[in-house]
């Protein structure tokens, strides 16, 4: 808040106990959701541009995504899309796949999920199982390439 701002509130004489609004921040809210067809576009464009504080609107059919930024509640976004298209809509589940560890462990890889990205995991139970534990760690760098200390059999 800049300093007008906070004297505009403490001087603030048109009602006696008014609540501070709270300002929606600038967002991008990226949204899973089918597109089938040039149509399917379309609708899913337009169920969300008039939405009030949208800025831009992106949609990815290749990837079936819809990119909404603004100064939106990304629970509305998804709600409105879901009930304007009637298809079924959520948040975007999926991280570029160099951000995780192991992209390949149980729960995080996705055969569905788009060329570049892997499921998004915060449940502690998967990110554990995708951890190796430190005598994993001495086994396989014995006999790794990389390690100049490896054993010399191989």
């Amino acid at each position: 808040m800049g300093a007008l701002d906070h004297l505009s509130n403490i001087f603030d004489c048109s009602s006696g106990h008014s609540k501070l609004k709270k300002r929606k921040q600038l967002q991008t809210v990226e949204i899973k959701i089918k597109i089938d067809c040039e149509g399917c576009e379309r609708k899913v464009r337009r169920s969300v541009e008039g939405m009030k504080g949208v800025t831009s609107v992106d949609v990815s059919a290749k990837q079936n995504k819809l990119t909404v930024t603004g100064y939106v509640d990304p629970e509305k976004v998804v709600a409105r899309v879901a009930h304007r298209t009637g298809k079924k809509a959520e948040l975007w589940p999926y991280v570029p796949y160099d951000v995780v560890e192991h992209p390949y462990a149980p729960g995080v890889y996705d055969k569905k999920a788009p060329a570049g990205y892997v499921r998004k995991a915060d449940d502690p139970q998967v990110s554990q199982l995708a951890r190796a534990t430190s005598t994993e760690v001495r086994y396989t760098t014995a006999f790794s390439d990389e390690n100049p200390a490896a054993c010399v059999v191989m």
